[in-house]
C-alpha cells in the first residue's frame, strides 16, 4: 500500500537575521517585552536574545540505563552551543523502558511512548521559536520519537546517539537474561544461576549491547544523514561520546547559518542509504516501523516493498547479536559502521551525493576513513557474506495481506511448516511455552497485539527468549500481529497486517491449521481453503477494546496499520 505524504505546516515568516529566523519574533521588538522578561528569569542576558535560539531536547531519566546519562551529554551539547555563538535551552521529554516493561501489559506504552516524544518535542521547540534542535536519544522509541519531531519542525537539527552499553560479565547483555528464564523454565540452569547471570549483565549507562532497535536506529539515523559521523558507533560512558556532543553543538549553529534543514537531508535517497546500512548490519525488524514513521513525517513515499526491493542486493555482513557473535561495543573497537559504509559505498550500494548534517556529502564524509583491520571478523568482505540477501523479509499471503515483517538470518532456514498453536495476547503464549505446551514443529500465534488490538503492538521479546532457552530456536516459528525486539532471534514473523482487532486474517487462524513460512517465495500461508476462511470470518466478533479512555484508547483511535509505520496522524 503506498504511503500517503504528509503536508508541512506553513513556515514562519523570515526575520532579516537569517540566523535568527524564528526566536527573532518570539525576542524582537518593544511588544514581546513580556516574552524576554520571561526569558530573563531562566538565565538569558541582554547578548542572549541576539543570538539563534538552540533547543537542546533531552531524553534523560533515571528510569533505565539506555538513558540515565544523557543529562551529563545534553549539558555538554548546551555548554558547546553557549561558546560557538548561540543561546542553548535544554528541555525534556518522556522515555520508557522496554526491557523493565517487556512481558507485562505496561509493554503497551512503549510504541505509544514514540508519538508522545515526537509531540512534546515539536511542541516545545514550535512554541519557544528556536533556531535549531539537538535531540540526544538512547532507548528504542526516544530515537525514532526525536528524528518524526525534527522531521515534522523542518528546522537546521542533528540527532545525537546517547551509546552503546558496555558489555556484562561473560559478555552478557540484557537478551542474555531473557533467554536464561527459558533455560530456568527448561531446567538447564538453576535458580541461583538465573540470579547471577540478572546480577552481571547490565553495568552501567548505554543502550543494549547488540544490534537490537537502539543500536539499529543509530546506525539508520547516522546513514540518514543526521547525526555527526560516527555518533551511532560510541560507548555511552566514554569521552568520545562527549567530544560528539560538543561536535553538535557547534556544527548545529553551522546548519542554522546556512540554513540547512531536514527535508534537504532525509531525502528518498537518504532513506534508501539508512535501510541498505540496516540490512547490511543484520539489524532489527523495528527498523522498518520506524523508517516508515520517519519517512511519513518528512513526506517522503516509503513503504514495505522498497524494503524488499533493496534487501535482494545487499548482503548481511556484520556477525553481531542477537543472531550473530558480537556485541556493538566490540564493533566500536575497530571503526564503527564508517568502514562498512565505505565498503558499500564503493559497491554502489549507497548515495554518496546525499546531504548530511556536517554540511557535507555522505561521499565527503567517508573519504578519509580507514577500513577495518585485517585481523577482525565482525564485519564479513562482500565475497564472505553472513546472508547473501536482506534478513529482513517482507512476506505476503492469506495470513497476511497487507504485509508482515520476518527476520531471518538463514541460520534457522529459509522455510518452515508447522501445526497452528494460537493464544490471544502474549501472556497466555509465555506461560505455554514455559509450562512446555508449546513443542517442536509448532508455529505459535500471537494475536491482538497489533496497533489497534494491543493497543500498542507489544514486542514479543519474552516468549521469542524463551523459546530459544528451552532450546527450541529454529524449531519451533513464531508470528504476531504484534512486534518483535531488536534481541529476539529464531524463526519470527511480525507485523502481520491487516492486524486481528480490525479483521485481519490472521484472527481466522485455528489450532492445528498447518502455516507455511517460506523465506525464499516472501510467503506465509495457512493451509486453508478461501472458503473455509470465508466461513469462520461469519462467526468472527471484534473484540472489546482494551481501554476506552486515556493515552491507550486515543492512540488506539487513530494509529494506521504496521504496514504503514503505525503513525498516528495518516491522512
Amino acid at each position: 500500500m503506498s504511503q500517503r505524504t504528509s503536508k508541512k505546516p506553513a513556515r514562519q515568516p523570515r526575520n532579516k537575521d537569517s540566523a535568527r529566523r524564528y526566536s527573532s519574533v518570539v525576542v524582537d521588538g518593544y511588544a514581546q517585552a513580556p516574552s524576554r522578561a520571561m526569558l530573563r528569569a531562566v538565565g538569558y542576558k541582554d547578548a542572549d536574545f541576539r543570538k539563534p535560539a538552540i533547543g537542546v531536547a533531552s531524553t534523560w531519566s533515571d528510569l533505565t540505563p539506555c538513558n540515565m546519562h544523557i543529562d551529563k551529554l545534553a549539558k555538554a551539547a548546551a555548554t558547546a552551543i553557549d561558546k560557538a555563538g548561540g543561546k542553548s535551552t535544554t528541555f525534556g521529554t518522556i522515555t520508557v523502558s522496554d526491557g523493565i516493561s517487556n512481558g507485562t501489559p505496561g509493554m503497551r506504552y512503549s510504541l505509544v511512548s514514540r508519538e508522545v516524544i515526537a509531540d512534546s518535542i515539536e511542541t516545545v521547540s514550535g512554541a519557544q521559536g528556536f533556531d535549531g534542535v539537538i535531540a540526544i536519544g538512547g532507548c528504542d522509541k526516544n530515537m525514532p520519537g526525536c528524528m518524526m519531531a525534527l522531521a515534522r519542525l523542518d528546522r537546521p537539527a542533528i540527532f545525537v546517539y546517547g551509546g552503546t552499553i558496555k558489555p556484562g560479565k561473560q559478555r552478557r547483555d540484557i537478551i542474555s537474561v531473557f533467554e536464561a528464564v527459558g533455560a530456568r523454565a527448561a531446567g538447564k540452569i538453576s535458580e541461583k544461576d538465573l540470579l547471577e547471570i540478572e546480577r552481571t549483565a547490565i553495568p552501567g549507562p548505554g543502550s543494549c549491547g547488540g544490534m537490537y532497535t537502539a543500536n539499529t536506529m543509530a546506525s539508520a539515523i547516522e546513514a540518514l544523514g543526521m547525526s555527526l559521523p560516527n555518533s551511532s558507533a560510541q560507548e555511552a560512558v566514554s569521552g568520545k561520546k562527549l567530544d560528539d556532543c560538543k561536535a553538535a553543538g557547534k556544527a548545529i549553529l553551522q546548519l542554522v547559518k546556512a540554513d540547512v534543514r531536514p527535508s534537504q537531508i532525509l531525502t528518498r535517497k537518504a532513506f534508501e542509504n539508512a535501510i541498505t546500512v540496516a540490512i547490511a548490519l543484520g539489524g532489527s525488524t523495528n527498523v522498518v516501523l520506524h523508517l516508515l514513521a520517519i519517512a511519513h513525517a518528512t513526506g517522503v513515499p516509503l513503504e514495505l516493498d522498497d524494503f524488499t526491493r533493496i534487501g535482494k542486493r545487499v548482503p548481511v555482513l556484520a556477525d553481531l547479536r542477537p543472531s550473530g557473535k558480537y556485541a556493538m561495543s566490540e564493533l566500536v573497537k575497530i571503526g564503527g559502521i564508517q568502514p562498512l559504509m565505505k565498503t558499500l559505498l564503493a559497491r554502489g550500494l549507497l548515495h554518496g551525493e546525499c546531504l548530511t548534517v556536517t554540511g557535507k556529502t555522505l561521499a565527503q564524509n567517508l573519504k578519509s576513513v580507514k577500513p577495518y583491520p585485517k585481523n577482525q571478523d565482525i564485519v564479513h568482505a562482500f565475497d564472505d557474506p553472513i546472508k547473501p540477501d536482506s534478513h529482513l523479509v517482507v512476506l505476503y499471503g492469506n495470513v497476511a495481506p497487507e504485509g508482515s515483517v520476518a527476520k531471518i538470518t538463514g541460520k534457522e532456514g529459509l522455510s518452515f511448516t508447522g501445526r497452528a498453536r494460537v493464544f490471544d495476547g502474549e501472556e497466555n503464549a509465555l506461560q505455554a511455552i514455559l509450562d512446555g505446551v508449546v513443542v517442536e514443529g509448532d508455529v505459535v500465534v500471537i494475536r491482538f497485539e497489533g496497533p489497534r488490538g494491543g493497543p500498542g503492538m507489544r514486542e514479543m521479546l519474552s516468549p521469542t527468549s524463551a523459546i530459544a532457552g528451552r532450546g527450541l530456536a529454529g524449531k519451533v516459528a513464531l508470528i504476531t500481529d504484534g512486534r518483535f525486539s531488536g534481541g529476539s532471534r529464531g524463526f519470527v514473523v511480525g507485523h502481520i497486517a491487516p492486524e486481528a482487532a480490525v479483521g485481519g486474517p490472521i484472527g481466522l487462524v485455528r489450532d492445528g491449521d498447518e502455516i507455511t513460512i517460506d523465506a525464499v517465495q516472501r510467503e506465509i500461508r495457512c493451509d486453508v481453503s478461501d472458503a473455509e476462511l470465508a466461513e469462520r470470518r461469519k462467526s468472527w466478533k471484534a473484540p472489546e477494546p482494551y481501554a476506552r479512555r486515556g493515552v491507550l484508547a486515543k492512540y488506539a483511535r487513530s494509529v494506521s496499520s504496521a504496514s504503514q509505520g503505525a503513525v498516528t496522524d495518516a491522512e
